[in-house]
């Protein structure tokens, strides 16, 4: 299966650069636990096929509005700015 995902990289506020990826997923139950398993393992996919990725967020349709799991600064800058572009696709 493929999933969508943007993979981008944006100054960060202290300083440097950040490199972080979206997944357009969401794990079958939607819980917490589970979806925090299917972002580690996508976000592992993502380094192993050479992206740098220094935080990650799973986004995702709920009740006809977009949801963000995943790290807590990257959810803050996704909710304020919407689903960037999808830029790769990654094999699961």
């Amino acid at each position: 299966m493929k999933i969508n995902m943007a993979h981008l990289r944006e100054r960060a506020a202290s300083g440097g650069w950040i490199d972080f990826a979206i997944f357009d997923a969401r794990s079958n139950s939607g819980s917490d636990s589970d979806n925090n398993t299917l972002l580690n393992q996508l976000t592992v996919k993502a380094r192993l096929a050479g992206l740098n990725v220094d935080q990650s967020a799973l986004a995702y349709n709920q009740n006809g509005r977009i949801k963000f799991y995943g790290s807590k600064n990257l959810v803050d800058y996704l909710s304020h700015g919407g689903v960037p572009r999808w830029t790769h696709t990654i094999d699961v």
